[in-house]
């Protein structure tokens, strides 16, 4: 299952690492609907507001619907046929829909032939394993690997409006796919927009840590065919709902147990204590030995040399049972993101409490 994520960026920065192609080819930002709804945080949990990518063509009937909006949407599915006048009272879960049994439910097969399909964005999100041994869980925080390349720099250059042509060169935002229903209250009032996560089996990769994962959208290719319900049909949208393993890893302090909790230490890095020692996987040694020499195709010498003690350590081999080592630099990557924005970041992009 998938219940938190982050999703910290300040409003235009959002903007910008959503920059897309529409359907002539054009490179567009999407537009946002009530912006003021949208609160940042590193620790994002049910009921609470996230941001969504869907068509433009939900909200105008002549629009084009390869075009696209950012929307805050509640997280929790509210079905449009429930009574009640308070929505917390729905008596069943609907943080997250099994890909397996989505055309079972009514609450989600409705608003999926009606087309509503959204892209839930988020940093990455969290997961918890539990060991056998001792009953207690380990948080991870899961994302797309990331891939450092010489355009990249701060992340406030996305403020600049003149840049915004430019290629979003800096964190990949992980788009998970999801559906959305509209909600009226039955004594009148305000629409409520809610979403719900898709999920499938986890892949190789995650399967040590839970069983379930979200559904993610690999690839703007899969980004704008799920959003582009009115040229690719549920059928053809449904063939894009399955497992990958094109994710990356690491461990995270318990402090994200508490949703109350919303620093970057959430998603910082962490050490993991090895009661016993491993045997390492020829691939894990590889690893380990890249992230203490540094790969000669990526050094830089204008960059000092780091010190043992810098080496982060915080890759798969802790997981007891995975095979699969986490992607090169990302820890180093993360750790260098989050430093910059601590030391950089401007008033608006600080995460407010929600």
């Amino acid at each position: 299952m998938c219940g938190r994520t982050s999703c910290h960026l300040a409003v235009e920065v959002l903007t910008r690492a959503c920059a897309y192609r529409d359907r002539r080819g054009q490179q567009r930002l999407p537009e946002w609907r009530h912006p003021e709804k949208y609160c940042p945080s590193y620790n994002k949990s049910p009921q609470s507001s996230s941001p969504v990518l869907l068509s433009r063509l939900h909200f105008e009937k002549d629009a084009d619907s390869s075009e696209r909006i950012i929307a805050p949407m509640r997280w929790g599915l509210i079905p449009f046929w429930f009574k009640e006048s308070d929505p917390s009272k729905l008596q069943f879960n609907t943080t997250n829909c099994r890909s397996d049994t989505i055309m079972e439910k009514r609450s989600f097969k409705v608003p999926l032939g009606k087309g509503r399909r959204c892209v839930v964005l988020a940093d990455g999100f969290y997961e918890w394993q539990r060991c056998q041994v001792t009953s207690q869980r380990q948080p991870y925080f899961i994302y797309f690997p990331q891939i450092k390349t010489e355009k990249s720099g701060s992340v406030g250059v996305a403020d600049s409006p003149e840049n915004w042509e430019k290629v979003w060169d800096n964190w990949r935002l992980l788009t998970m796919a999801g559906i959305f229903d509209c909600w009226e209250p039955p004594e009148g009032g305000d629409v409520l927009y809610s979403y719900t996560i898709i999920t499938v089996d986890s892949c190789k990769g995650l399967s040590d840590i839970h069983p379930r994962m979200p559904a993610i959208l690999d690839g703007e290719e899969a980004v704008s065919k799920w959003l582009d319900f009115g040229e690719v049909s549920t059928r053809e949208a449904l063939k894009l709902i399955h497992p990958t393993e094109n994710i990356t890893f690491h461990p995270v302090s318990s402090v994200v147990n508490n949703s109350r909790n919303n620093s970057p230490e959430c998603l910082a890095p962490v050490n993991l204590v090895v009661k016993k020692e491993l045997k390492a996987s020829g691939s894990s040694q590889r690893m380990l030995q890249w992230l203490a020499t540094k790969s000669p195709k990526k050094e830089d010498s204008k960059t000092p040399k780091k010190e043992e003690s810098d080496v982060p350590q915080w890759s798969s081999q802790f997981l007891q049972k995975s095979s699969l080592p986490t992607k090169r630099g990302t820890a180093g990557l993360l750790e260098q993101w989050l430093k910059r924005e601590k030391e950089e970041e401007p008033v608006a992009k600080r995460p407010y409490s929600q």
